[in-house]
């Protein structure tokens, strides 16, 4: 589910005039004070990224426990009173369906991509999209990052954007480009994307922690991260260190995974091919993206992009719990990804 901003968050966490909101779908952090619980054991959490009682409830007694002046008992006393407040167990799958059904997906700007994706990129989950350079995945992010500000009936979430730029590819210039198509004013819609260049793999995870904080006082619809792993191939080289790179990632994958739980935003990541060299390669396609099972098992919906004729692009629904495979053609614009060209 895309969030419902908490009642604090004032005036600019919306878009448009006369838009109400169902209440918060999380919990504000500062609900767990008192119980032998402290603003300053609050302040300890939210400068290690939590800020909400459901970050707290899903974390582990390790993790907790590594926060410097947080104790073993006032751990105790922090998982009680969060679980207490956060529902953990079993629900009926009837329950379950009727979330999903509130589930909303953001335009991808193209007819026959939203028809291949039912609706476009979901909230509340993970997708990644993967292809050589060229095929269209930065355009994708810039567009979304348009549409994810749309009213609710237009294909958008009416809430802000968050980039997160590990190869130096964001142009906002791109973005005024993209509004004029939308009919959106381009101030407007840079005003409402948050941007941060990250400049290692472990940058790149302290930014969600940030993000998290942003995420608790201002409506976000959808956060990209472009792209996930290019950090990940140059700060950890060689076999000697690909256990660390894979441990460090699926730390990285879990807390955005927990990013697209509470806040219900979509998690966009792009990621990189390389050439398979194996006896796999025999027939078809020999690409094949980077980051093995753990980012095989963390995204929800993957999608390939791979070059068609002329601006034309080609989708293929890669793995997903609930999309056919399939394929759709699509085109890169001068005001972003649209429908294909003839």
């Amino acid at each position: 589910l895309v969030q419902q901003p908490p009642t604090q968050a004032g005036g600019d966490a919306l878009m448009g005039d006369g838009q109400t909101q169902a209440p918060g779908a999380w919990q504000q952090l500062e609900q767990l004070e008192g119980s032998g619980i402290n603003a300053a054991d609050l302040k300890k959490l939210k400068e290690k990224g939590f800020h909400t009682v459901e970050a707290v409830a899903h974390a582990t007694r390790k993790e907790l426990g590594e926060i410097k002046g947080i104790s073993d008992q006032k751990v105790d006393k922090l998982l009680a009173a969060a679980h207490k407040m956060v529902d953990m167990g079993f629900s009926s799958a009837t329950e379950i369906y009727q979330q999903r059904q509130e589930t909303l997906h953001l335009t991808t700007g193209s007819k026959d991509l939203d028809e291949l994706l039912r609706g476009g990129i979901e909230t509340g989950s993970i997708t990644e999209i993967f292809g050589e350079f060229r095929t269209g995945k930065t355009q994708l992010c810039h567009t979304l990052c348009v549409t994810t500000q749309l009213p609710l009936e237009q294909g958008g979430a009416e809430g802000k954007a968050m980039y997160i730029d590990t190869e130096g590819t964001f142009r906002p210039e791109r973005l005024c480009e993209i509004a004029e198509k939308y009919g959106l004013d381009g101030a407007d819609v840079l005003d409402n994307v948050a941007y941060a260049r990250a400049y290692n793999s472990e940058h790149q995870l302290q930014l969600l922690a940030e993000a998290a904080g942003m995420m608790s006082d201002t409506r976000f619809g959808l956060i990209i991260i472009d792209s996930a792993t290019g950090l990940y191939r140059t700060d950890y080289s060689g076999r000697g260190e690909l256990s660390a790179r894979q441990m460090h990632l699926a730390k990285f994958l879990r807390a955005l995974s927990n990013l697209a739980a509470q806040f219900g935003v979509a998690c966009v990541i792009t990621n990189q091919v390389v050439a398979q060299v194996d006896g796999g390669a025999s027939f078809g396609d020999n690409k094949k993206p980077i980051g093995g099972n753990i980012i095989a098992h963390a995204s929800t919906t993957r999608l390939y992009f791979r070059k068609g004729r002329g601006e034309n692009r080609v989708c293929k629904v890669y793995d997903s719990p609930c999309l056919p495979e399939g394929e759709a053609t699509f085109a890169i614009h001068g005001a972003g990804i649209g429908d294909a060209a003839e």
